[in-house]
């Protein structure tokens, strides 16, 4: 069977979930198809594909699309909408259901899927044009033959609502949605030498940073921030001699080594599954609040502590988990403007988060407020032992949990069995 697959361009956490999807699919032919960032990490773990086309929007897309048994898609609902165009199956993974923000009746947009015309892809998409991004990605979920959805606070009653709507845009029963736990590299888990030696004594995980406004070069003052903030946390820290910090900012030439006093960070760019190692073996592990590596820290028996919103999707994981431990030790630009409101908006918030970043690495005394309550936060963080630790991964995985993504995939699309030992498939 031919699987072509693509992810959604914001952050690593789409395309790491797309490479989980991919690895239990291993007995099929599988094409990643996109570019970007999410390129730019199909590439980097090349082993989970068995083609990567960096193409986006073309008739290339297309023709791919229409040779191609079935479509996997992790929260792109333009690869959604070009494969119903297609005629072919497809699969709608996300991890953020209940986090996309819709600004009319749910039945209003289901109208509109039911009436999208299948003549081409430009029909489409102008037809769907008066949908916001998010509402689009709701729009994926009643186009897909198949949704899956991560578990997550308020997945339970979107789904409903979903489901409630009725028959689908064919004409058909409702929309098949299936919940799942984790939507991470299992196998990469399994296989890590759970007694390795730490290579590092604080690993710091700050993701794929790239989406609809973030970029390397542009609306970048959190890196920048970061990068400022490195210096003095080497400073402050002696316990902490090695430092790794690993994500999307640090490929290629913006790779750097930060030495202070002896002790030295690295930032660079880690495959995912180098990245499951150091995580399982590191002491000690700050990430910015994706759920794809919070996800990964639950499995492997760590208990991170959250640095500061890149993004609104951040603000939104954070609050939403407030009742755990991980989310009142998590660090917010908060702590250091008690009063400063993010507006409750994914493109005005992420927006008013690069001017928050911006002004405290600007003005020295709110960077030093910065740096004390980052300080005070891994204070609390280094001082929990073991026993709190696993309470605060246990808190998590009660709320995250859910059936394996191997069982539901497995429904959906047939794993063919390994060749028996001594034959040619």
């Amino acid at each position: 069977m031919r699987i072509v697959m693509g992810a959604q361009n914001c952050g690593f956490g789409p395309a790491a979930e797309l490479v989980a999807v991919s690895r239990l699919l291993s007995g099929h032919e599988r094409i990643f198809v996109g570019d970007g960032v999410a390129a730019a990490f199909a590439r980097r773990n090349a082993d989970a594909f068995d083609g990567i086309r960096e193409i986006t929007g073309t008739a290339v897309m297309d023709g791919l699309l229409e040779r191609s048994d079935v479509v996997v898609s992790v929260m792109d609902a333009d690869l959604v909408v070009r494969s119903v165009v297609a005629g072919r199956p497809v699969v709608m993974v996300d991890s953020l259901l209940s986090f996309w923000q819709i600004r009319r009746p749910l039945a209003r947009i289901r109208d509109l899927c039911a009436s999208m015309p299948r003549s081409s892809f430009a029909a489409a998409d102008r037809h769907l044009s008066t949908l916001s991004p998010h509402e689009r990605l709701i729009a994926a979920h009643l186009l897909a033959t198949h949704s899956v959805v991560q578990n997550f606070p308020g997945v339970t009653r979107r789904m409903a609502e979903l489901v409630g709507l009725g028959v689908d845009p064919g004409g058909g029963s409702s929309p098949k949605m299936h919940v799942t736990g984790s939507v991470i590299d299992v196998e990469g888990l399994r296989n890590l030498p759970r007694d390795a030696e730490p290579q590092y004594d604080l690993l710091i995980n700050v993701g794929g940073f790239k989406n609809f406004l973030l970029d390397f070069d542009a609306n970048n003052d959190y890196i920048q921030l970061l990068r400022r903030w490195m210096v003095d946390l080497l400073r402050d820290w002696r316990r902490f001699a090695r430092v790794l910090v690993c994500g999307g900012p640090f490929g290629a030439h913006r790779d750097q080594t930060v030495s202070v006093a002896g002790r030295q960070a690295e930032c660079r760019f880690v495959r995912q599954r180098e990245l499951l190692g150091h995580v399982a073996s590191t002491p000690h592990y700050l990430l910015a609040p994706g759920l794809t590596a919070l996800h990964e820290s639950i499995a492997l028996e760590q208990l991170p502590l959250a640095i500061h919103e890149q993004h609104y999707a951040h603000v939104f994981t954070v609050r939403q988990l407030g009742d755990t431990l991980f989310g009142r030790m998590a660090a917010r630009f908060a702590d250091v403007l008690p009063y400063h409101r993010v507006p409750e908006d994914d493109f005005a918030g992420t927006a008013e988060l690069v001017r928050t970043a911006g002004r405290i690495r600007e003005d020295d005394e709110l960077y030093a407020r910065f740096r004390q309550t980052v300080n005070e936060r891994i204070e609390h963080y280094v001082s929990l032992t073991p026993a709190q630790r696993q309470q605060g991964v246990k808190e998590l995985r009660d709320v995250l949990d859910g059936q394996p993504l191997s069982s539901v995939m497995a429904g959906i699309i047939p794993i063919p069995p390994a060749p028996a030992a001594g034959t040619r498939e």
